[in-house]
């Protein structure tokens, strides 16, 4: 399918969700749409990952057949100066993938215009209508599962997920990925926004899409959120920790971030202290260890991104590695 991708403003650094379709998802990206970097390329700020022009808007694509909005901003909302970029692809009969918390379905001018155009708005983060309460069983299944977590949002979690279930699937492991956010949902097709699930229930979604793949695959690859010291996202990262049960965690984190992103005034915890409290937290329900650290060093030149991640080996006596700069066989490695 042919995408066309909106990143107002954001790319690439704000447009996480942009990113994670052009690095894994199989769509053939037509071009991404950001009025200030208009006649630019996604190669000139990425390597690695799909290229396409960038746009000032719709107007300047020809052929597409769907739009995705690919950013993510704090609280999920939707912004008007989107909106005419939205019914532009609408009219021109072109569905649209959304991944925000305000769901695009309750909209009146733009469900209107999608029925009359006939297009879909597929609000991804809309979970199904019969979650409950977790049981507490996903300890029990035979697959080894692996949960990402992270010392903030916005670290890799979920680019971490993605590298090492490829990894593994290159050693020939039988590997899943199990997304609990709208991106990983974009790339997998399939899943479970956990962050807008009912608070009792977010346990149960973990635990129910765990129960849905366990037959069919040895190790279970869980896309972590937020983080468990997150004054606004810490209790979807605790509901995940405890519905999934890990075997085994990947601890995410950004060297040289030192406060919480858009909460500044929060100091982040050091590694040593997040993996103690992390396995300290799960240790009542399901006992767990770190087996790795995964370092998103993308602001650091080759140098420095070697020697922290060396330092970090050292200090945690775990494996330690970036898995965009350098894979992650050494992650893959571990996990079992």
């Amino acid at each position: 399918m042919r995408v066309a991708i909106l990143a107002h403003e954001k790319f690439p650094d704000r447009a996480k969700t942009a990113i994670g379709i052009l690095r894994y998802a199989e769509y053939d990206v037509v071009a991404v749409l950001d009025r200030d970097r208009p006649g630019e390329r996604v190669h000139d700020h990425l390597k690695n990952v799909q290229d396409a022009p960038i746009v000032a808007s719709i107007d300047d694509i020809d052929e597409f057949d769907a739009l995705i909005i690919g950013i993510a901003p704090i609280g999920g909302g939707f912004d008007e100066s989107w909106r005419s970029d939205v019914t532009g692809a609408i009219e021109r009969g072109c569905d649209i993938i959304a991944g925000l918390h305000y769901q695009l379905q309750e909209d009146t001018e733009l469900a209107s215009l999608a029925d009359t155009h006939d297009v879909e708005l597929h609000d991804v983060r809309e979970p199904p209508d019969d979650l409950s309460v977790s049981e507490g069983i996903a300890g029990d299944l035979d697959a080894t599962i692996v949960l990402t977590v992270g010392t903030d949002c916005s670290v890799g979690k979920m680019t971490v997920t993605m590298e090492l279930v490829e990894a593994l699937r290159e050693r020939g492991v039988s590997v899943c990925a199990i997304p609990t956010g709208q991106t990983g949902i974009m790339i997998e097709g399939w899943g479970i926004a956990v962050d807008r699930v009912i608070s009792d229930f977010t346990a149960g979604a973990i635990e129910r899409m765990l129960l849905e793949r366990a037959d069919e695959y040895d190790v279970l690859v869980v896309e972590g959120q937020g983080s468990i010291t997150h004054p606004a996202y810490s209790g979807v990262t605790c509901s995940l920790l405890h519905g999934s049960m890990p075997d085994q965690l990947i601890l995410c984190h950004e060297p040289g971030r030192e406060v919480v992103h858009g909460y500044e005034s929060f100091e982040l915890l050091d590694l040593e202290a997040a993996r103690d409290l992390y396995i300290e937290l799960a240790t009542p329900v399901a006992p767990t260890e770190l087996v790795g650290v995964a370092l998103n060093t993308r602001y650091l030149d080759e140098e420095e991104a070697i020697s922290v991640i060396e330092s970090v080996e050292v200090d945690l006596d775990v494996t330690c590695t970036d898995p965009v700069r350098y894979g992650a066989d050494a992650l893959a490695e571990v996990i079992g």
